[in-house]
């Protein structure tokens, strides 16, 4: 006789618990990390007025290129369904998705139906809509990935100078295997189902919970093919916005006089947003990123004093900086647009993807 399985009720009672748990945890864990660095915390206090304003400079710099190569990725995406869209056009969206995204309740949800919408307006249907929207978020994840696996085969090559050509073999072959994947949706579809199932098994559920939204997944991203040159210039432009993001933190630790390794930066700038994409407790990751930066920058050769004022510094460019000019964006060019939609909504059917 086999168990049932939980309840919907029951397991979102669950999931509830565990992000209190998880939550409970995190303030646990930066309490602790505060407490062991207190006799230098004043010190990063006094770090942040010497700060180095031409690293602060790039800093800045590098979070607007973030954003730009992000925009860049929903542009030669929509360009794949042969809808023109100008650079300005969608930085502006980008910009102003992201200030929702990571400052309301809901964001993430909202600002996709904000981006939705917008695309719809610059004549996307709505199948190519939603592939966008999902393409654009499967690339992310392949960005990440990269840099993270990028960041630990650096760390192994510093201790083995001779595995270095293994690692870029190794590192080349994943790219080409997410360049295969972003032009091939088609091709996982069945490593996916496989995958799904033995998480239910581990975790006690039906069998086939979840195969209908992985499903739908992949249909929509096969929705609109793709060449290999096209598959290979989104993925470069998702590349680059994790790149140029995480150069941001490099430079804010420069700018504080921190100097850390470059392959401990790459694996706690990817843990890190690794952290705040599985647990998302507050906006922009804000406790579930710190709590990961902290130790991981320690790690790469920095103090915790200089760690702490580095996470300062970041998040006053990349999560601050961004989303007061985003806010700024959206008053000027959207909030007319926004009003207008909501007044057409009863006479619209699209519905934007729920994924």
């Amino acid at each position: 006789m086999t168990d049932d399985p939980p309840s919907p009720a029951a397991r979102s009672s669950r999931r509830r618990a565990l992000r209190w748990g998880i939550g409970a945890v995190l303030v646990v864990v930066l309490t602790v990390e505060i407490v062991l660095i207190w006799p230098e915390l004043s010190e990063s206090v006094m770090t942040l007025g010497d700060i180095r304003w031409g690293w602060l400079a790039a800093a800045i710099v590098a979070s607007v290129v973030s954003m730009t190569s992000f925009a860049s990725v929903q542009r030669t995406l929509l360009g794949v369904a042969d809808v023109i869209v100008r650079q300005r056009q969608s930085l502006s969206v980008a910009f102003a998705a992201n200030s929702i995204s990571v400052t309301l309740p809901g964001g993430p949800l909202i600002a996709a139906t904000f981006t939705y919408q917008a695309t719809r307006r610059w004549g996307a249907s709505p199948v190519v809509a939603s592939w966008q929207l999902v393409m654009a978020g499967a690339l992310q994840a392949i960005g990440l990935a990269v840099i993270g696996i990028g960041g630990t085969l650096l760390v192994g090559a510093a201790k083995n100078p001779f595995s270095l050509l293994f690692s870029a073999a190794a590192m080349f072959a994943f790219v080409v295997l997410a360049q295969y994947a972003a032009s091939r949706p088609g091709a996982l579809e069945g490593v996916g189902v496989t995958a799904i199932r033995m998480v239910n098994r581990v975790r006690k559920l039906a069998a086939d919970h979840g195969v209908d939204r992985w499903h739908r997944i992949v249909e929509q991203i096969g929705a609109v093919r793709m060449s290999r040159a096209d598959g290979a210039r989104s993925l470069g432009w998702s590349l680059l916005n994790w790149i140029a993001d995480a150069a941001c933190l490099a430079f804010a630790c420069y700018a504080i006089g921190g100097a850390p390794s470059l392959a401990g930066l790459a694996v706690a700038y990817a843990a890190s947003n690794a952290a705040k994409s599985a647990i998302p407790l507050l906006p922009a990751g804000l406790g579930v990123m710190d709590a990961v930066l902290v130790p991981t920058l320690t790690a790469a050769g920095m103090t915790g004093a200089q760690a702490l004022s580095a996470i300062v510094v970041y998040r006053l460019v990349s999560f601050v900086l961004v989303a007061v000019i985003g806010w700024i964006v959206f008053a000027m060019r959207f909030r007319g647009q926004v009003r207008a939609a909501q007044r057409r909504e009863h006479e619209d059917d699209d519905k934007p993807p729920m994924w």
